[in-house]
């Protein structure tokens, strides 16, 4: 039997005085297990001096070993090893004898790190990270410190004494900042100047002359070196100055050339064999383009989603559409690319004339009643007034700032007045005989995003980025109606009903309310229009001719449809890629809209 018996002692022999290691060797090589009783028979005898005559069988020989209180129950082979048993600290019974250090073993396997109770002082998986902030000042400091005197403290090494630069430097300023650097007492005495003697007193005249408290400083700056140097410097600020004014003269007359202000015509003549302006209104179209006044709209439908014509052309995103007054036989677009083109509706499609005249994207465009001028607004600052027959410009507006919405008055006998609402917070009235600006509306918090009349025209209606409503009289700069909701959002587009009677606002939270046109602007809950998608774009609403229709773009680029009445949604049509900017209704069709998006395409629906 070849084993190792530890802590054995038997319970029936109460004198024995503690447990011993017994050790038997196989020297034949033979079985033990035959002879198992024997051999541990005999063994209990040789342990307690019992021993006997020989063994019954001669191939077995026991040894004796030394008795020990705790004997070495692990292996001495170090291939036994990782055999031995390792108490863990959560162990409650200890069944084998085990030293000190092998009971104050670490814990074997990978130890948590994120356990906190056993890691103390780590506040990360990695260890102790201490953060470091270091303000705008001290950054300032340093960074001086360094460009002038050429050293600065190591950020990477805590406490002084830890340099980035010249050490040597900074050792002999005594490792001051450059806010704390102050000259020494050597320094100062030695850049003091001096004062010259006072002379002999009794010297009146000569190299001695005693000269008193008015003795000036030994060597004194020769005046004529200083206005040498003064010349010197004088002339390179000359220099200097002429390059860089011929520089900004030079970029200006760059940019003038660039912006100047030209239109082209693209169409065959200018004037018909009856001699009218390719401007006229076409009578040889099936429909009637110029009905007379109080003619009722003809019945408006909603768009079967067919597309009849696009417009390609412009290079970049298109910001704003209108159509020429009354005939709608026009179309006039602004684009972020800078120019301004005149559509044909109703025979080819073609340009018919490109104005090129601003220098940055076009925000807004507006004809006036009878669409012999029009007006732009940019992002180059400048409002500016445009011959639409002969493409120049009449007038130009500027007072410095961005004007988001441009709008003529609407009656007959001031056509020479329009409004812009700027970018910053105003609503400017302009005169574009005296171009002076005439009365100014200075009430809003924010951009002014829309104007629109009401009232007969006696008043007008504006909203802003501050999220509110505000209603004017014409030429009275004094809000008489103010509405701001908790609930309300900002509103860049507002359209009027064509009965005059209720004005819808896009709201950027994804619907459209509705207020009374009467100068009252109260707010009519029953209708309420939601269903698109238009949250961060201004999408322009518009109304059917007869009014039974309200009709927005959206972000995603549909367009859709509600009835007016209802409030249900008629139709959602697809109609470019990107998001639908603008669209209107043709004023003398039933059931055509044109729209216009980013994408620069404008496409006409049917």
């Amino acid at each position: 039997m070849s084993a190792l018996l530890a802590g054995y002692a038997s319970s029936d022999d109460e004198d024995i005085p503690g447990p011993s290691v017994l050790k038997t060797v196989n020297v034949d090589g033979g079985d033990d297990d035959e002879n198992d009783e024997e051999i541990e028979a005999e063994a209990r005898k040789d342990a307690f001096g019992l021993t006997s005559a020989a063994p019954a069988k001669a191939s077995k020989v026991v040894t004796k070993l030394d008795v020990t209180a705790t004997p070495d129950v692990l292996a001495e082979d170090p291939n036994m090893v990782s055999n031995a048993i390792v108490a863990r600290p959560t162990d409650q019974v200890v069944n084998v004898n085990l030293r000190y250090e092998d009971m104050t073993k670490p814990v074997q396997g990978p130890e948590d790190p994120f356990n906190q109770a056993k890691n103390k002082g780590m506040n990360s998986a990695a260890g102790h990270v201490e953060e470091q902030v270091m303000d705008t000042y001290e950054f300032e400091r340093q960074k001086r410190t360094f460009e002038v005197l050429g050293y600065a403290n190591d950020p990477s090494i805590a406490g002084n004494g830890a340099l980035v630069g010249s050490a040597e430097t900074a050792a002999a300023n005594g490792f001051s900042m450059i806010d704390t650097l102050r000259p020494s007492k050597a320094q100062r005495r030695a850049a003091k100047r001096k004062r010259a003697g006072k002379g002999d007193a009794s010297v009146t005249d000569g190299a001695d002359a005693y000269l008193g408290p008015w003795a000036g400083y030994e060597e004194p700056k020769d005046e004529m070196a200083v206005a040498e140097e003064d010349e010197e410097e004088d002339e390179e600020w000359r220099v200097e100055k002429k390059r860089r004014e011929d520089a900004k003269a030079a970029a200006q007359e760059k940019m003038k050339q660039s912006n100047e202000e030209k239109s082209t015509f693209h169409g065959k003549e200018l004037y018909d064999y009856a001699g009218r302006s390719y401007l006229h209104i076409p009578t040889d179209v099936d429909v009637k383009l110029n009905p007379t006044e109080g003619t009722p709209p003809l019945n408006s439908y909603v768009p079967d989603g067919k597309c009849l014509h696009t417009w390609t052309g412009h290079n970049k995103g298109v910001s704003a559409i209108r159509l020429f007054p009354r005939s709608g036989h026009l179309l006039l677009s602004g684009s972020m690319d800078t120019k301004i083109k005149l559509w044909d509706v109703y025979h080819e499609g073609n340009c018919l004339r490109t104005f090129m005249g601003h220098s940055q994207a076009v925000k807004d465009v507006a004809f006036d009643r009878k669409g012999e001028r029009f007006l732009s607004a940019s992002f180059d600052r400048t409002v500016k007034l445009w011959d639409t027959e002969t493409g120049k410009v009449i007038s130009r507006f500027s007072t410095g700032k961005v004007a988001n919405v441009v709008k003529f008055h609407p009656d007959a006998e001031r056509q020479n007045i329009f409004l812009a609402g700027m970018q910053d917070k105003k609503i400017l009235q302009w005169d574009t005989r005296s171009h002076e600006i005439v009365q100014t509306y200075d009430q809003h918090l924010g951009p002014v995003n829309t104007i629109t009349f009401v009232d007969n025209n006696r008043r007008f209606m504006t909203t802003s980025d501050d999220k509110t409503i505000r209603g004017w009289d014409f030429d009275i700069p004094v809000v008489i109606k103010y509405i701001a909701e908790p609930y309300m959002h900002s509103m860049p587009s507002v359209a009027k009903h064509p009965g005059n009677k209720w004005v819808a606002a896009q709201s950027l939270d994804n619907q459209i309310l509705v207020y009374s046109a009467d100068g009252t602007f109260r707010q009519n809950k029953k209708k309420r229009f939601a269903g698109h998608t238009i949250a961060g774009y201004a999408c322009t609403i518009n109304f059917s001719p007869d009014g039974k229709y309200i009709s927005s773009g959206t972000g995603g680029g549909d367009v859709v449809f509600w009835d007016w009445k209802t409030g249900r949604i008629e139709k959602r049509l697809r109609a470019h890629k990107q998001v639908v900017i603008d669209h209107c209704w043709l004023p003398n069709e039933h059931s055509k809209v044109i729209t216009a998006s980013w994408d620069g395409l404008i496409k006409l629906w049917a």
